[in-house]
């Protein structure tokens, strides 16, 4: 690719074909967009309908009912009848593919609504003449015209420039403005920043006037390169996505063995085949929670809704549980941590103390205020929505907001002193310096800038170490200290001697700023340091801005450490992955150190999330678990990378996302234990009575009729449940740990217990012994009472597993939606049983009052068995021995290679 930099104006006049005094021609313009195309990034190829449709079908669970569905209709087609089986089954995959692409479908399109980089337009000279266009039209050759306020539509070689300068934070991470230089003499090798003669798509003109000639469009720019490096990063599986997966494999595993057990065991009592196909349907039924993936896409459609209410919008839903597990946030600074505008912090002249910003300026220090406000070119202007905004360079607009705080009315003071003319600032200089007619006679002359760089006159050795040590003290605060220095002259010499005019000044004062952190900020990273949520700053910076806002806002504290790229560099692989928790400020970095910088944490297995806005965040925000990108001032690059766009660009947004996503990962892991619970009791339950000779416990028909209104219509009211206030007190959740952490899989190895005896229980009741008179014991019978022992019981289930505390102290009535529904299938099961021919269609039978009192009692067991859990667990000291007796349901879940302590073995 050509260094453009390097290239001189008349071969960058020659290569593009472009006239600089009357810019192309309309007929250039038609070639150059035939050649070139548009100027913008090439968008991800969206995905196909059917792409999406089969995407949904690579879950095992689903693959199963999907077998099950083939086998239930090839039986309902050699018999003629049970076409219920599988119209249900299917009915509930095509449901969670409908409702996963539908809410996929509505994050993109509100995604797409905030794609908005560029400004819409731009002026360019064409055929001689000025012209406003779209910046998608801009072509290599365009001549551009800079002024305050206009963001640079495409790459371009400077033609001119005047005090020019540019704010490349959105691609270099640098907050202060880059002085640009048309006249610049470079050598080769320069990094993007140095490039003085360069001015870079997406970047905004914040003083000074200047004239371009584009010499790239769309990809081939600088932010164009960053997008094409994204499609490098490849994005890895959410911490929900690789969970839902081990399970599907656990669960799939259980089918299969419960099949191959049936299979022997009705092999050996000589049934018939197709009878054992019959049964090995009912089983793969059983194994496989119908609902669960319907209920978990609710629950995170929800988690998307109540981000949505707080500013988050999330582009992906497993996202929304991945924020929640997130255990380190790595944070840019500018425009995210900080408010990304210049602010004026103290303010020194001599013989007066250095003012707190509350406290009102004496008569010298407003003086001071004046000439330095006389000095700037940053000036205030009405904006479209009537408030007052001030345009130019981010350090002279800081001194005008804050002029104009104290009652400054700068018209009749600029109409007191009108400026003569003025020496622009440079890098090399480090001042400028504005000539100004005096109302007096003369001339006014205010030279500010470093203060090491003005020219003083002599001054008393007291006055001097004064003034050095208030500097230092600013200096040491992370202040970008500027200061003034005056003198009055009676005439002015020759435009080319004006530089005789910066000597012998006055010194007037100093002043300090910086770019403040979000008033917000601070209270969050406080509520993600009590969340066990460790948070990073990595910024182009430079090291001491950084460190401090970082120690303000509570990032640095003691016995943590600074570190700058070129530092980084030094580092290999190894040993950033052994040293990247000592280091909370990453300063100076590039786009690749902040991709190493991710990576390093995931290598200790911590779950990232990245947050930014710039384009250089971009590849480390797809790189990270979860990307978070600025809504407002965030590139279209950095949105499109992200998993989740804060709508108000506000730093707090990103713990209360956190939050939601917590609650989420909560109530998925309620609605495993209440449905996992149900199923394995179905198999259990099954896998018994078939190897006791007991015949079919419940028929393919009921165990859905369970499975799906049973299960799923009060399960999915678990989407809704509220959170448990103590949630954002509680460490993340393990990057290797599985929904079974925790001891949750001995609860539900309990309850399982529980449910198949009293399932069995009622089956045994009803088929072998006489109950009441009118009804003798049948195998139909047997099958009723375990089918409404089984629903009733689960019922019951789904308000014991709302909370580890017991049933009766959680408020049952913050939930109503879970409760109607709850007394609504309890009505209807029974109804099942009482309605004939609701009875006949399902393969029920008529049962007496005394069977009724039997499965009243029966289906109180689990939940008393459950209840007398929490007690111990919450009352005793028998949980610790019962986690012991239990360690073996660790197989449950897939180790990490190496927990985080243990990565810590590995590293000197």
């Amino acid at each position: 690719m050509e260094d453009w930099y390097l290239t001189t104006i008349n071969e960058i006049s020659e290569k593009l074909s472009v006239n600089f005094g009357k810019g192309l021609s309309s007929d250039q313009v038609h070639e150059k967009q035939a050649q070139y195309g548009k100027n913008e990034f090439s968008r991800q190829k969206k995905e196909s309908l059917i792409r999406k449709i089969l995407r949904q079908f690579k879950d095992v669970s689903v693959l199963i009912l999907l077998l099950a569905a083939i086998l239930s209709l090839l039986l309902a087609l050699r018999s003629g009848h049970g076409f219920i089986e599988p119209a249900v089954i299917i009915s509930i995959v095509i449901m969670n593919v409908i409702l996963a692409i539908t809410q996929e479908g509505k994050a993109e399109k509100a995604l797409e609504a905030l794609a908005d980089m560029n400004s819409p337009s731009c002026i360019v000279l064409r055929d001689g003449k000025k012209q406003q266009i779209h910046t998608t039209d801009v072509v290599p050759g365009d001549i551009v015209l800079l002024e305050p306020g206009v963001m640079v539509p495409a790459d371009g070689r400077l033609l001119e420039s005047t005090s020019l300068a540019v704010d490349e934070s959105s691609l270099t991470g640098e907050s202060e403005p880059a002085e640009k230089d048309a006249a610049a003499e470079l050598s080769g090798g320069l990094p993007i920043g140095d490039q003085d003669n360069m001015v870079f798509m997406g970047c905004l003109v914040t003083a000074g006037r200047g004239k371009a000639v584009i010499t790239a469009t769309g990809m081939e720019t600088q932010m164009g390169k960053i997008a094409g490096f994204l499609g490098e990063t490849q994005p890895q599986k959410t911490p929900l996505q690789q969970r839902l997966d081990r399970m599907g494999k656990v669960i799939s595993v259980i089918a299969i063995l419960s099949a191959i057990v049936l299979f022997a065991v009705g092999l050996r009592q000589g049934m018939e085949i197709w009878n054992l196909v019959l049964l090995a349907v009912s089983l793969a039924v059983a194994a496989v929670p119908e609902t669960l993936a319907l209920i978990v896409t609710l629950t995170l459609a929800n988690g998307v809704s109540n981000m949505v209410k707080k500013n988050a919008l999330v582009r992906k839903l497993p996202a929304v549980e991945t924020l929640g597990s997130v255990s380190v946030i790595c944070t840019d600074k500018t425009g995210t941590l900080t408010q990304n505008k210049m602010t004026v912090k103290s303010l020194w002249v001599p013989g007066s103390p250095a003012f707190c910003d509350e406290e009102k300026l004496s008569e010298r220090q407003m003086e001071f205020l004046r000439r330095l406000a006389l000095a700037s070119n940053a000036r205030p202007e009405t904006g479209d929505d009537g408030e007052t905004v001030v345009l130019g360079n981010p350090t002279e607009a800081a001194v005008i907001r804050y002029a104009l705080t104290k009652g400054m009315d700068l018209a009749p003071l600029e109409a007191q002193y009108p400026k003569a003319g003025e020496i622009p600032f440079s890098s090399d200089r480090k001042m400028m310096t504005a000539i100004l007619k005096d109302p007096q006679g003369g001339y006014l002359i205010l030279t500010k800038g470093a203060l090491d760089r003005l020219p003083f006159k002599p001054q008393e050795q007291e006055l001097r170490s004064e003034i050095n040590e208030k500097h230092d003290s600013f200096a040491a605060g992370a202040l970008r200290v500027i200061a003034l220095g005056s003198r009055r002259v009676e005439e002015l010499p020759p435009e080319d001697a004006w530089g005789e005019l910066e000597r012998d000044l006055t010194f007037e004062g100093i002043i300090g700023m910086i770019d403040p952190p979000r008033p917000e900020v601070a209270a969050a990273i406080e509520t993600a340091k009590r969340a066990g949520i460790r948070t990073v700053m990595i910024t182009g910076d430079h090291a001491s801005t950084a460190a401090a806002i970082a120690r303000e806002i509570g990032i640095l504290s003691d016995g943590q450490k600074v570190i700058t790229g070129a530092e980084l560099a030094e580092l290999s692989d190894d040993d950033l992955h052994c040293s990247v928790r000592d280091y909370s400020v990453y300063a100076r970095v590039s786009p690749e150190d902040k991709i190493r910088i991710v990576k390093a944490w995931q290598s200790r297995h911590e779950i990232v999330a990245m947050t930014g806005d710039g384009v250089n965040d971009a590849p480390a925000l797809k790189a990270a678990d979860a990307g978070v990108a600025m809504g407002k001032a965030g590139t279209e690059v950095a949105k499109s990378a992200a998993d989740i766009v804060l709508t108000d660009d506000n730093f707090a947004t990103i713990v209360e996302a956190v939050h939601e996503g917590r609650n989420v990962y909560s109530n998925i892991r309620k609605t495993i234990y209440f449905l996992l619970v149900c199923n394995l009791s179905e198999v259990t339950g099954m896998l018994f009575a078939q190897i006791a000779g007991w015949g079919i416990l419940v028929t393919p028909v009921m165990l859905l009729l369970v499975n799906v209104l049973g299960d799923g219509i009060p399960g999915l009211h678990l989407a809704r449940e509220t959170s448990d206030p103590r949630i954002m007190q509680n460490d993340p959740v393990d990057k290797g740990a599985s929904f079974f952490a925790g001891g949750l899989m001995y609860v539900i190895i309990q309850q399982t217990i529980a449910v198949s005896a009293a399932m069995l229980t009622a089956f045994y009741l009803g088929s072998f012994v006489s109950i009441g008179s009118g009804f003798p014991p049948s195998h139909g019978i047997g099958q009723t009472m375990a089918f409404i022992v089984l629903g009733w019981t689960s019922f019951l289930h789904i308000l014991t597993v709302r909370s580890r505390s017991s049933i009766f102290k959680r408020a049952i009535l913050d939930n109503p939606p879970m409760l109607i529904s709850v007394l609504a299938m309890t009505l209807v099961f029974a109804l099942f049983v009482l309605i004939p021919p609701v009875r006949d269609l399902l393969g029920l039978t008529a049962i007496g009052p005394y069977h009724w009192l039997v499965i009243l009692g029966l289906t109180l067991v689990p939940t008393a068995v459950a209840e007398f859990e929490k007690l111990l667990e919450n009352h005793t000291n028998i949980l610790a021995y019962r986690n012991k007796i239990v360690g073996w349901t660790a197989i449950w879940r897939k180790p990490a290679k190496e927990t985080k302590n243990e990565a810590a073995d590995i590293c000197p």
